[in-house]
């Protein structure tokens, strides 16, 4: 493009900086070949030169982003192609590329991707009905025909909630709603767990900061009365499900503050009554090993009455199967198990 500055242009000192950005991504790419890498080196300088001058709030060059964006992608190990329309997601938009400049550049299926997520940032969410972001998160999926462009909206969604607090305040709210309204069901749904529970966290960290203050510092507090309640109840249970013969990968876990907060709200409980903060996830090869775990664990702690469900025998309408139960572990603490 005619338009685009040579990167060799710009000051020594800013190209030096730029290059080391990259060079924290290209660290993480080593899933791909050498021929695709190029690609996305390709992509990068384009990006590069593109966004020439702009800025964040923070005050760090736009560069920034995409290549935040583009390292999340690479978490998930997506394909050459994802991680360069994660480098240009938003070239068109901001950049006054085209979607030709594009085609010509890098192909049609990248132009593809990036129209995709350009046609995506034009869409507003205003609305807390659940009805109505229901529709809205099936429109979204609808219009994304390629899963790609969803999660490199994701990643983007990710990096700038991360990012919030350089924004204007007065963003805040609507970016967080959306988030917690949109964007984490999606990524729920996509089966990413981890970026689900970061999204709910920081859009309750900029909704109602004075709140995540006070519950996080009364979590902190619990955490640091049960520092070993965890570890014990994974070594009991390794050892009595090594002892039962059964071959078990087990994780143990804390209920994010986000999930917390709902469940007090939800129910009108103080944090005291929150009885279920601390979780342990099984991983057992088949399900015959599932139900005879269960067994084992209900000899092993005392069941909580009514905190039994079998989402194996009736799996969720998104088909999770897992088997869910309370029980009273170490020093009378509930501890929720999901046995899958």
């Amino acid at each position: 493009m005619g338009s685009l500055l040579p990167i060799v242009e710009r000051p020594m000192a800013a190209a030096n900086a730029a290059a080391a950005s990259f060079a924290a991504l290209e660290a993480k790419l080593d899933y791909l070949d050498a021929a695709d890498i190029d690609l996305v080196r390709r992509a990068y300088r384009f990006a590069d030169t593109a966004h020439l001058g702009q800025m964040r709030h923070s005050g760090e060059p736009y560069i920034t982003h995409p290549i935040a964006v583009a390292a999340q992608v690479a978490e998930w190990k997506l394909d050459a192609h994802a991680l360069m329309a994660a480098l240009l997601h938003d070239a068109m938009e901001d950049c006054g590329v085209t979607k030709a400049d594009l085609v010509e550049q890098f192909g049609a299926p990248v132009a593809e991707l990036v129209d995709g997520l350009t046609k995506l940032d034009k869409l507003q969410f205003s609305t807390r009905e659940e009805g109505q972001a229901e529709s809205f998160r099936k429109m979204l999926l609808a219009m994304a025909r390629d899963v790609r462009v969803i999660l490199v909206k994701l990643a983007d969604r990710l990096h700038n909630m991360r990012t919030m607090g350089d924004m204007p305040r007065p963003k805040w709210g609507r970016i967080s709603t959306e988030t917690l309204d949109i964007y984490a069901p999606i990524a729920h749904r996509l089966g990413l767990n981890e970026t689900y529970r970061e999204l709910q966290d920081l859009a309750f960290r900029h909704l109602q900061p004075w709140r995540y203050s006070v519950l996080a510092k009364a979590v902190h507090k619990a955490r640091q009365r049960r520092r070993d309640l965890i570890q014990k109840v994974q070594h009991d249970v390794t050892a009595a499900l090594a002892d039962a013969g059964l071959n078990a990968h087990i994780v143990g876990r804390e209920k994010t503050l986000y999930s917390i907060y709902r469940k007090m709200d939800e129910k009108h409980l103080s944090f005291a009554q929150v009885n279920d903060l601390y979780g342990v996830r099984v991983i057992l090869p088949n399900i015959i090993s599932c139900y005879t775990a269960l067994g084992m664990l209900h000899q092993l702690y005392k069941p909580v009455p009514g905190r039994f469900k079998d989402y194996i025998a009736i799996p969720k309408v998104n088909g999770y199967q897992s088997l869910h139960t309370t029980l009273v572990g170490p020093a009378s603490v509930n501890i929720e198990f999901q046995i899958r």
